[in-house]
């Protein structure tokens, strides 16, 4: 049987990459310095939560599958350094567990991932509120459909790249239905 370990995540700002600071910045402006630090508190607190929970754990020959990972090998290494540099404990996490034998795969395609981040940026970079609005509005009726087809891809290659008898660990944003998708193809456990 294939064994899937699902790790629900909720991401940082040093996970948005680029639009990392735009997005505190907005955070801030909309719901105040005060909140938005509890906020990051908040998520600190649960990365370290995840930290702990894998701080001793065997995975050598484990796969690792992340939300957003578009590439895997030298690429996908890279991806998970400049993470790192931005201080995302998500790719921290990753990268102790590579360093303890796992693998990280592709997870996702590219494409996809594009349009969505494409659509965000639009929103943050708008200039006027009508152009803010009209992405927004863009970003809210293609959202379900994008995230659809995203988690379509990313069960497609977890049930390609887990072989019987592996173990992966699949790192992936709350927002995502990944386990109907997988139901009877891999056994899921937190």
């Amino acid at each position: 049987m294939k064994q899937l370990i699902y790790v629900p995540i909720i991401h940082m700002s040093a996970d948005l990459g680029s639009i990392a600071k735009q997005v505190d910045k907005r955070g801030i402006a909309g719901f105040g310095e005060e909140f938005w630090e509890r906020h990051r508190r908040t998520v600190d607190s649960f990365w370290n939560s995840i930290v702990r929970s894998f701080a001793d754990s065997d995975v050598k020959g484990y796969k690792i599958y992340q939300d957003g990972m578009v590439a895997d090998g030298e690429v996908g290494q890279k991806i998970i350094e400049e993470g790192i540099k931005a201080g995302s404990k998500n790719y921290q996490i990753i990268d102790e567990l590579i360093k303890k034998g796992a693998t990280l795969v592709q997870t996702e395609d590219f494409s996809l991932v594009k349009k969505e981040r494409d659509r965000i940026v639009k929103i943050i970079k708008s200039k006027s509120i009508a152009e803010k609005l009209i992405s927004y509005l863009i970003y809210k009726l293609t959202k379900n459909s994008l995230l659809k087809k995203r988690d379509g891809y990313i069960a497609r290659r977890i049930c390609e790249t887990l072989n019987h008898g592996e173990i992966g660990i699949l790192f992936i944003g709350a927002d995502h239905n990944i386990i109907p998708k997988l139901f009877r193809k891999v056994q899921i456990s937190n």
